[in-house]
């Protein structure tokens, strides 16, 4: 009898156990404690709007769609301004420049399916980049998904590899907390995008989901009515506690820092130093470090300097450490290399243009950027996982009152100053036809005001300006990034223009590149952000068919047509111009004329027809 008792008991508790397992699961513990208004007319947009203006977001970049016009209008409500794109991926490509420009959190919203398989290649771009980028997508009832409902597919699994976080909201209560974590986690360490999916149940008021899958007041029979009550239970849990006060505010950024010793050793190293370069890249721009505090850091080191991506613009033209021709030679003759958030892929080679014996200190916030290639072509005598930029103030600190050696300054300047005049010297060289690409370029650098921002959209055109034109102040270039994706011009311009009104904003396009978000200039006219477009047209995919012809014989699907992009510019709404050979004479006044439309409030393209040169002659193309 005992025996039967015990398992009598055993049986009770272990059935208890699964009832309050399953009472869990259905939420009906948590609705004991937490109200649920039937009445109330709010929504989950509006929570989401609230955490994005406690974040200090300023704009929402997206494309309308029903997933998510609860956000879009609490957004508008509470003054977050809803800028309207016509493709996703310039949604969060804008999204991405104002995270780089304004050092907070870039957000952009799209629908749920193909609005969010529409932003993959900006989300990877902005990955690369280390750009921290939320991106908040639609996407239907969890109740509905895998039945069939419009737009339903899985698209957390789209985004994990490309993202820091990937999560999908399953109450209203969870959107704040989902929301912040979410930011935190694409600003800190190595900063790049996060996803946040928000079915459609969790936005929309109580009333209206329960209209739409709620059921059928009337059920017949047993299972009907278990089915009832399941989805009654389903929309109370979805709303239960949805409305109670939460901490909306920022949860602390963490930032790996450089430990003292590691800044010690660099500067022993750099202060033995004959022939020291440094190499910044784009990372060194990320917060917390304010661009004229490494400005000034580097100048003060006096160390020989090139920029890389956004870190252009830096040091200003003027700078007699700022070098921008013959890397790789100044890199195969340095005795130490500092790499303060530049990497050695691609760009550099893989890390192959080091010389011997050569002393290369790397600071990088990312352990795999920091040793991109170290077990093949170069070895470091220091890495230091950290934040690049203030592990330079810090070294500049420690090495006040040093010098780099006159001589190797001199002999780099020496360098820099032929192969300047070798560039002026092609670009006084007439083409076969049409204008001269570099000539046009020392034009447009002439007449860039300090306040000027530069975007980088194209291949060929983009590559030759990179030796040409030159920003006029930090975070005044902006480029792709390593993915070398094209399309990035429409959105990186709306971003910059919103963040920096004054400024005035340029996009060098390539005409390839241009088709990607020409129909952005029915975006900038609606929403009030005039910027210059200059088309460097020259009826080709150049930097593809450059090597392709000379390796496989054939231009094929490099061929394009001197098309008048200006037209469709002007047909929607802009300002449109075009140059050519017979316009030499007053280039200049049509790129004046360019500047006066835009700051008349006008968007405007140059359409420039550009003939070939072979001033690019042994770039890569893959």
């Amino acid at each position: 009898m005992d025996l039967l008792t015990g398992v009598g008991c055993a049986c009770a508790g272990l059935l208890a156990a699964a009832l309050l397992v399953l009472a869990h699961c259905l939420g009906l513990l948590y609705q004991l404690y937490h109200k649920v208004d039937l009445q109330s007319p709010r929504h989950g947009g509006e929570l989401v709007a609230e955490v994005l203006k406690a974040h200090g977001v300023r704009f929402l970049f997206a494309l309308a769609g029903g997933h998510i016009s609860p956000i879009l209008v609490a957004s508008e409500k509470v003054g977050i301004r809803v800028v309207d794109t016509r493709h996703e991926a310039t949604a969060v490509f804008a999204a991405d420049a104002v995270s780089r420009l304004s050092g907070r959190i870039g957000v952009a919203a799209v629908t749920a399916g193909p609005g969010v398989t529409n932003t993959v290649t900006a989300v990877k771009n902005a990955q690369m980049a280390e750009s921290p980028v939320l991106l908040i997508g639609g996407a239907a009832a969890t109740l509905q998904k895998g039945r069939g409902a419009l737009q339903d597919i899985d698209q957390l699994s789209l985004f994990r590899t490309l993202c820091k976080s990937c999560v999908s909201v399953r109450a209203v209560r969870d959107i704040v907390p989902a929301l912040r974590k979410a930011i935190v986690t694409a600003q800190s360490g190595t900063p790049g995008p996060v996803f946040v999916e928000l079915p459609i149940d969790v936005l929309y008021p109580f009333r209206v989901v329960e209209k739409e899958i709620g059921g059928t007041k009337s059920a017949r029979g047993l299972r009907g009515r278990v089915v009832q009550w399941y989805l009654q239970n389903y929309i109370r849990n979805l709303f239960a506690g949805a409305w109670e006060p939460r901490d909306v505010s920022p949860l602390p950024v963490q930032v790996p820092l450089a430990t003292e010793d590691e800044v010690q050793r660099c500067a022993e190293l750099v202060s033995r130093a004959k022939k020291p370069l440094v190499l910044v890249g784009s990372q060194a721009t990320l917060p917390p470090t304010p661009a004229e505090e490494l400005r000034a850091a580097l100048e003060s080191l006096g160390i020989p300097c090139y920029l890389g991506g956004a870190a252009r613009g830096l040091l200003p033209p003027d700078s007699p450490f700022l070098l921008r021709q013959n890397r790789r030679d100044a890199l195969r003759e340095a005795d130490l290399v500092l790499l303060a958030g530049a990497v050695c892929d691609f760009r550099l080679s893989y890390g192959r243009l080091f010389g011997r014996g050569a002393a290369i200190v790397a600071v990088n916030r990312n352990r795999e950027q920091l040793l991109r290639n170290s077990d093949v072509f170069w070895k470091p005598r220091l890495a230091v996982q950290g934040d690049a930029a203030s592990f330079v103030v810090r070294l500049a600190r420690s090495l006040r009152g040093c010098s780099c050696p006159k001589d190797w300054l001199e002999q780099l300047r020496d360098a820099e100053r032929r192969k300047e005049q070798e560039n002026r010297e092609k670009a006084a060289t007439p083409t076969a036809q049409h204008l001269n690409p570099l000539d046009l370029l020392h034009r447009l650098d002439a007449l860039l005001p300090p306040e000027s921002l530069l975007i980088a959209d194209g291949g060929d055109f983009v590559g030759t300006a990179a030796y040409i034109v030159r920003p006029r102040r930090p975070l005044a270039w902006l480029d792709p990034g390593a993915f070398g994706t094209l399309g990035v011009g429409g959105g990186f311009a709306l971003g910059a223009k919103l963040c920096r009104p004054d400024a005035e904003v340029w996009v060098l396009y390539g005409d390839g590149s241009l088709g990607y978000s020409l129909m952005e200039f029915d975006t900038f006219v609606r929403h009030k952000t005039p910027v210059i477009a200059l088309v460097g047209n020259d009826a080709c995919w150049s930097q593809i068919a450059r090597e392709q012809v000379a390796l496989l014989g054939s231009n094929v699907a490099c061929g394009l047509e001197y098309l008048d992009y200006h037209a469709v510019a002007e047909a929607l709404g802009g300002k449109g111009f075009v140059v050519g050979r017979p316009d030499h004479e007053r280039l200049d006044a049509v790129l004046r004329a360019a500047q006066d439309a835009c700051h008349q409030g006008h968007p405007v393209l140059v359409n420039a027809l550009i003939g070939k040169t072979d001033f690019r002659d042994g770039s890569i193309s893959v």
